[in-house]
């Protein structure tokens, strides 16, 4: 009989894990309050589940990785509260990721979800209006429990319901993080990642290139996301794009993800960038000319050939191979077509 009444009153939680302190200690507390714990993480082209997982390692949380890649896509095409300072949708982002961790809250039965969220931590997404915001739009309300600084927050589900005891939970705010390093230390947790970092949509660059993707390709692929992550990137007439690589581990990277239908092209005679033209050859149509050209005197700019020497650039495109020989392009023009 006891048996059954424990299973009865056994209570389970979904956290949203992203591996930093913050979502460590939520964690800590929920389990501290006898709750039973299951972290969720997410992954896209755009952040992994690296950190997530060598954190729940750490702290023995059972977790489980999601890939969001779909609805991601979807959402960043056309954010509702548009982006940060980059490509970050950080309330949309959050939006969708509490709908699926409430979608995973039914699926396995659980009371409610937590989050790591610091009240005023971040100035766009933990604002207490963004808070509100994001766990509406979610369609889970106020099922979703942020314990860090839930005595700042009006009462949510499972407390009213008596599932989480209110007087456990904190009351952090703000971006200080002083009360967060000394629970750390109390639980003896000393291992733990700095709290920015990990999105490749807050990054400049990324999101120049990113943009400039989405503006150029309708039709673009995973593999076309990949490759914005290695080389540099060149825009020639409006759709011609020109990928190059700027050291070995570039070069090894943009040969992984080389598909039919790419041209790729080489020094004949020494080192230098790996220097693809995606979609540049399509059945037994010839790449354009005028692409295939900059392409190459890319190539030879990138391996430091002197500005009135030509050199040998190997082309391999749609099974043929051809030897071009090119002077390299001016830096001048070469700094006007970068992304």
């Amino acid at each position: 009989m006891g048996g059954q009444s424990d299973k009865i009153l056994k209570i389970k939680a979904i956290a949203l894990f992203s591996g930093g302190l913050d979502s460590i200690l939520a964690a800590k507390v929920i389990q501290d309050l006898g709750i039973e714990v299951e972290g969720i993480t997410f992954e896209t082209p755009f952040f992994s589940a690296e950190k997530a997982e060598a954190a729940a390692k750490a702290i023995g949380l059972s977790l489980t990785v999601i890939n969001i890649t779909d609805a991601h896509l979807r959402m960043l095409q056309a954010p509702r509260y548009g982006y940060g300072k980059n490509m970050n949708p950080c309330i949309d982002c959050h939006t969708l990721m509490l709908k699926t961790a409430g979608a995973r809250m039914e699926e396995t039965g659980a009371d409610f979800v937590f989050t790591g969220e610091v009240l005023g931590q971040r100035p766009m997404s933990q604002t207490k209006q963004s808070l509100h915001v994001v766990a509406k739009n979610s369609g889970y309300g106020d099922t979703i429990l942020r314990p860090l600084s839930a005595r700042l927050l009006p009462e949510s589900r499972p407390e009213r319901e008596g599932k989480v005891d209110r007087t456990r939970l904190l009351a952090i705010q703000g971006r200080g993080r002083k009360i967060q390093i000394d629970m750390a230390r109390n639980y003896g947790i000393t291992d733990y990642s700095p709290p920015a970092g990990g999105c490749l949509l807050t990054d400049v660059n990324f999101s120049k290139r990113l943009r400039d993707l989405f503006n150029c390709q309708s039709d673009y692929t995973i593999r076309d996301i990949e490759l914005l992550k290695h080389g540099r990137h060149f825009r020639i007439h409006g759709n011609g794009k020109i990928i190059v690589g700027r050291n070995q581990a570039d070069n090894a990277a943009i040969d992984e993800l080389i598909q039919d239908g790419d041209t790729v092209l080489h020094m004949g005679d020494k080192p230098g960038p790996t220097v693809l033209v995606p979609y540049a050859h399509h059945k037994t149509e010839e790449p354009e000319p005028i692409l295939l050209h900059t392409a190459a005197r890319l190539c030879a700019l990138y391996a430091g050939i002197s500005s009135d020497h030509e050199a040998g650039i190997i082309c391999t495109s749609g099974g043929t191979i051809r030897t071009m020989s090119v002077k390299p392009l001016a830096k001048e023009a070469a700094a006007d077509l970068l992304i």
